[in-house]
C-alpha cells in the first residue's frame, strides 16, 4: 500500500490511537494519516525549521524536532502547534524516568525535557544524532561524527564506546528484542549490534554504498532498516543474516511498523510506503 502525500516525507511514527504522523523537512510541515488512510497536513510557522523525528506525549500530542528552526514543536490532536527553543534538535526518546531525551547534534549534548518542563543536558562530542532507550534503563546515542556509540545514565553519566570501522558514521539506532541495541552505519554500509557492556558486532551489507539511515525492530522479531542511498528495505535477523526488498520511490528516510502491521516507510520522493514482514 502507498500513501501520496504533498511534500517530500522524512520521519514517521505511529500514535497510540493508531494513525499514523510524518514530518516533511523541506516544506516545513507535519501530516498525519488515519485509519482509513486520509491525509491531514500541518503547516509549521515559521516554515523553515526542518521538521524531522517524530516523538508521542503522554496526552497523544506529537513532538517534532526543529533541526534547523532550533525549535521542539508540540503538536496536538487539534492541530494546535507551541514549541520551546532547543538549539539543533534531532533524535528523541523518551527515558525510563518519564522524561524526553533530544539530541542536539550541533551543540553536542543530550537534553533532558523532564515532566515538569525543566530543561538540563549532558555533554555528548561527536554530532549525537539518533537516540533510544535500552533495556539496561539507559538512553543510547549514535555519535556521527564521534565513529562512536554513546550511552546516558538518567543520572547523567556518560560512556563512550568507539566503533571498530573508521568513517563509519552511524545514524540511525533502535533497542533490540535481544536486549542489545542496533544501529546502522550510513558510510561504512554496515549494521552493526551493542550490548550493554559495549560489546559490538558489525554486519556488512551486500552493497555498502546503499547508505543505511534508520532502523527500527520489527513485528517478526527482525529488525528492518532503510537504504537511503539505493532505494531499498532491509531485514535483518538476529544471526546476522540480511534480506533486501525494492522500494518504489527514492531516499528512503524514516520507517515505523503501523497500527496494521506493516512496516511503512517515508519516502522523499513524496509517498509513504507499506511492506507486509
Amino acid at each position: 500500500m502507498t500513501i501520496k502525500v504533498d511534500g517530500s516525507p522524512y520521519g514517521v511514527m505511529t500514535a497510540s490511537d493508531g494513525t499514523m504522523w510524518f514530518s516533511m523537512a523541506q516544506e516545513g510541515r507535519v501530516g498525519r494519516v488515519s485509519g482509513g488512510g486520509e491525509v491531514e497536513v500541518f503547516q509549521l510557522d515559521p516554515a523553515d525549521g526542518q521538521p524531522t523525528v517524530l516523538a508521542e506525549a503522554s496526552d497523544g500530542a506529537v513532538w517534532v524536532t526543529e533541526f534547523a528552526g532550533g525549535r521542539l514543536s508540540r503538536i496536538t490532536r487539534e492541530g494546535h502547534v507551541s514549541s520551546v527553543e532547543l538549539a539543533s534538535p534531532y533524535g528523541m526518546a523518551h527515558g525510563p524516568d518519564g522524561a524526553l531525551w533530544v539530541t542536539q547534534v550541533q551543540a553536542d549534548r543530550v537534553a533532558r525535557i523532564g515532566p515538569d518542563g525543566t530543561v538540563t543536558s549532558v555533554e555528548m562530542p561527536g554530532m549525537p544524532s539518533a537516540i533510544t532507550a535500552g533495556a539496561d534503563g539507559a538512553l543510547w546515542v549514535t555519535l556521527n561524527q564521534g565513529n562512536a556509540i554513546g550511552r546516558v545514565t538518567t543520572a547523567g553519566e556518560v560512556t563512550v564506546f568507539p566503533l571498530p570501522t573508521e568513517g563509519a558514521m552511524p545514524v540511525g539506532l533502535t533497542a533490540g528484542p535481544d536486549g542489545a541495541v542496533w544501529f546502522v552505519e550510513i558510510g561504512a554500509g554496515q549494521v552493526g549490534r551493542i550490548t550493554p557492556d559495549g560489546g559490538i558486532v558489525e554486519h556488512p551489507l551486500p552493497d555498502r554504498s546503499a547508505r543505511p539511515h534508520a532502523i527500527i525492530t520489527g513485528p517478526d522479531g527482525a529488525l528492518w532498516f532503510t537504504e537511503w542511498g539505493a532505494g531499498r528495505l532491509g531485514r535483518i535477523t538476529l544471526e546476522g543474516e540480511i534480506t533486501e526488498f525494492e522500494l518504489d520511490g527514492a531516499e528512503p528516510h524514516g520507517l515505523a511498523v503501523g497500527a496494521d502491521g506493516r512496516i511503512w516507510v517515508a519516502m522523499e520522493s513524496g509517498t509513504l510506503t507499506s511492506f507486509t514482514p
